[in-house]
């Protein structure tokens, strides 16, 4: 049944895919996409598909998987259902470092500023990692050191953009999470960084599976916990860096869908892994295009619709019983 179900979410984001870029300020019809996609004329609607909605639509399936990857992963390795690159820090560190270069470096390309977008969220995850208590940490622990370091790093690039007015005009949709200044360069600049991560994580699945059950028992079945944190980690840095370099920190998105692929899958990474690749950029995309359709000529940035989404989840996955005993 899994397998079956993991076909019918393929499904579903390729029906997700063909709305993107149908939908939007200018509505193109059904015909007219599968002309552009294959037809292309360099006129017309063609333009508007292979120049704006075919790069929006990869980009935001790119960003899709890496966050949803992220959260899995962090769920994993930390046994802990409230971790997830936005409520960890890890997008913050990049978003900060990514503030800093465009503000007082001058760096406006996305191939030169992801490696600041990295090493952000590479600093930030060891400091939430040895705040929250290195190897004796709690998921609540490690969740409070996660939200204090996001606090202070968000009011850090908000000090940076009213200070910097130049800065403020070019980071004012990126902060919020956005894909509307999505480009064919910039897939191609983050594609093979969110690609690596992507066969990192898939690779560490059965360690994740014993690391969940407790150090002890992974050791037990053979698991090198060292190497598989190290894997781990770096398959969340080289994803969330890139997402967030290419369209800025979007929240949520790795905490809600892992948590109810759970409820589909059961607790085996193998079966999570795949579903929150394929299930993410479903729900980054379907925000985007309710974003497109609800401010119509205008948009709703990305970002904001799923943390309109994520909060609720996020409320409901607290009050449950068991999170109360953690």
């Amino acid at each position: 049944m899994r397998a079956v179900g993991l076909v019918a979410a393929v499904g579903v984001l390729l029906l997700v895919c063909v709305l993107s870029i149908m939908v939007g300020a200018k509505p193109v019809p059904l015909g007219d996409v599968w002309h552009g996609l294959f037809h292309n004329t360099g006129v017309g609607n063609d333009v508007i598909i292979h120049d704006v909605r075919v790069p929006r639509t990869l980009l935001g399936l790119l960003v899709g998987v890496a966050l949803g990857l992220s959260g899995a992963v962090m769920q994993g390795l930390t046994r802990n259902p409230l971790a997830e690159p936005g409520l960890l820090g890890v997008n913050a560190g990049a978003a900060a470092a990514v503030v800093s270069a465009i503000a007082f470096l001058g760096i406006t390309d996305v191939g030169d500023y992801i490696w600041f977008a990295f090493a952000g969220a590479a600093v930030v995850s060891v400091v939430v990692y040895v705040l929250g208590g290195s190897r004796s940490s709690t998921p609540v622990r490690l969740a409070l050191a996660g939200t204090a370091a996001t606090a202070a790093l968000y009011g850090y690039v908000n000090a940076v953009q009213l200070l910097n007015s130049a800065a403020l005009d070019r980071l004012r949709f990126w902060t919020v999470g956005s894909l509307a200044s999505a480009d064919m360069d910039t897939v191609r600049r983050v594609a093979p960084f969110i690609l690596a991560g992507v066969v990192l994580a898939l690779l560490i699945s059965r360690p994740l599976n014993a690391m969940e059950m407790g150090d002890d028992t992974a050791r037990a079945l053979g698991a090198d916990l060292n190497r598989t944190r190290i894997t781990a980690m770096a398959a969340v840095t080289l994803m969330c860096g890139a997402a967030t370099a290419a369209c800025g920190p979007i929240v949520f998105l790795g905490l809600m869908v892992p948590y109810l692929v759970r409820a589909i899958t059961g607790p085996d990474m193998r079966w999570i892994l795949p579903y929150a690749a394929v299930l993410s950029p479903v729900l980054l995309l379907g925000s985007d295009v309710i974003g497109r359709l609800v401010a119509r000529p205008a948009e709703l940035q990305v970002g904001i619709v799923t943390a309109l989404v994520g909060g609720p989840v996020f409320i409901r996955l607290v009050r449950r019983k068991r999170m109360a005993q953690l």
